[in-house]
């Protein structure tokens, strides 16, 4: 099929090259001119797992190109909407201007005098916009029909989970026709995947649409209900490993998403719970997700509490001592530092005094452009050199596999905060360390 990606960042820019990769012809259009250079030249300009490969055949062999130019999707059959949708500035509620946008735009290039034109919405957007939107294509004197197919992304695993996704979700139309019509259409785009078996849920543009929120939701609430207990572990003695480990085989409870440690962040868990808080608001069932902002308090509470811990390892003393702090993104394997709660707690133990030495196997040149003031070496043994206090934020394979009784030769006093709790305390207490966790006992057990 003849497909457009109008958005090209993490989502469109992954989009587009899977959609190649299951045989469509594709064209992603964004305003950023200097990503679209990049993208045109097959590289990829975030650190995402098996994107530079398909860039590189793909943007080689002519099937995927990428451009600023909107009058080149007019051939499409399927205009996908990948923008994003970010928390407003000073609300808590979405900023929808990017999509509004991309909507004006294929109305404007759009050509259906071949028969019908498919808009898929893949953003996440507050529950309604669909309806609204589907309001202005029907009032644009062109045959185009909207669906809304949420994506479920895992940042570090995208490929992967767009070209053998767990579901595939359509909301479609209620006039049977059309929605028919919209069917077929994206049953050919994803006949690949739906053919090994992918499950597929149809359903109305509500549900289409509370799907990812909801999702987002469940799992937020899951990691701050973890860090609830890890608080009540620290003022018990209890250990919220086990604990996790202990309610995580009970099958309906299961244990993934129960790892406790310094909470969620990036670009999806954080404002899509806050804009889910203000739709509700908006829709006069505000109640029904008031929970959310106790989620919310838990989550950021813990970046408090990493940082007292910090204070407390090092006797309230952090002027001038020296902190290595491992890993910066919100999550190992991206280079994403968006609402990163690593990046917090540096940001706040710098601005108390303390002099900061921060690696990441990723976003250290990214950090560096964007904080000149911290020190970002290229290396572990740079970044531990001397250091008062060593503070694992960002659980990447090569800092959960360090070796203490390597690494406490190296650093000025052996101290470490697990902030991710991925390390053996005994382990580390063995080899010497003075070993915080976040809600871990220093029981034999």
């Amino acid at each position: 099929m003849r497909v457009s990606v109008i958005g090209c960042g993490y989502l469109g820019a992954v989009h587009a090259a899977c959609m190649a990769e299951l045989g469509h012809d594709v064209v992603g259009l964004d305003v950023d001119e200097a990503k679209i250079e990049k993208l045109a030249r097959g590289i990829a300009p975030f650190h995402e797992a098996g994107l530079p490969q398909l860039l590189e055949k793909h943007v080689g062999s002519g099937r995927l190109r990428f451009t600023t130019d909107a009058r080149e999707i007019a051939d499409a059959q399927i205009h996908f909407i990948g923008v994003g949708t970010p928390q407003r500035q000073g609300h808590l509620g979405a900023d929808m201007r990017y999509v509004d946008s991309a909507i004006e735009t294929i109305i404007e290039h759009a050509v259906t005098t071949d028969g019908p034109v498919l808009v898929s919405g893949k953003s996440t957007v507050p529950v309604g916009t669909a309806q609204r939107l589907a309001g202005r294509l029907d009032g644009s004197g062109k045959d185009l029909i909207l669906a809304w197919n949420p994506e479920f992304l895992r940042e570090g695993y995208a490929v992967k989970d767009t070209l053998h996704p767990d579901r595939i979700v359509y909301g479609l139309p209620e006039d049977r026709e059309r929605g028919e019509t919209a069917k077929a259409m994206l049953d050919e785009c994803y006949a690949t995947p739906l053919a090994e078996g992918t499950p597929l849920v149809v359903s109305n543009y509500p549900t289409a649409e509370l799907v990812k929120v909801a999702a987002n939701s469940f799992l937020a609430t899951k990691i701050s209900f973890i860090n609830a207990m890890a608080e009540l572990c620290d003022a018990t003695g209890g250990d919220v490993t086990r604990l996790a480990e202990a309610i995580g085989y009970d099958d309906r409870i299961g244990p993934k998403f129960l790892q406790a440690g310094i909470g969620f962040g990036g670009g999806c868990l954080p404002k899509d719970i806050r804009a889910f808080m203000a739709r509700a608001g908006e829709l006069g069932v505000d109640q029904a997700l008031t929970f959310l902002r106790e989620v919310d308090t838990i989550n950021l509470r813990r970046r408090d509490l990493a940082v007292e811990l910090a204070e407390n390892a090092l006797k309230d003393r952090l002027v001038g001592k020296k902190i290595a702090v491992l890993g910066i993104t919100f999550k190992p394997d991206t280079d994403d530092l968006r609402d990163s709660p690593a990046l917090d707690i540096a940001t706040r133990l710098w601005a108390r005094g303390a002099e900061l030495a921060v690696v990441d196997p990723a976003a250290g040149p990214e950090l560096r452009e964007r904080r000149p003031d911290l020190t970002v070496p290229e290396t572990v043994d740079e970044a531990v050199a001397g250091a008062d206090l060593v503070m694992i934020l960002t659980p990447w394979k090569e800092f959960v596999e360090l070796d203490p009784a390597v690494l406490i030769g190296k650093v000025g006093t052996p101290n470490i905060i697990d902030g991710r709790n991925v390390l053996d305390p005994k382990r580390w207490r063995d080899a010497g360390w003075n070993y915080y966790g976040m809600g871990r006992s220093e029981s034999i057990w």
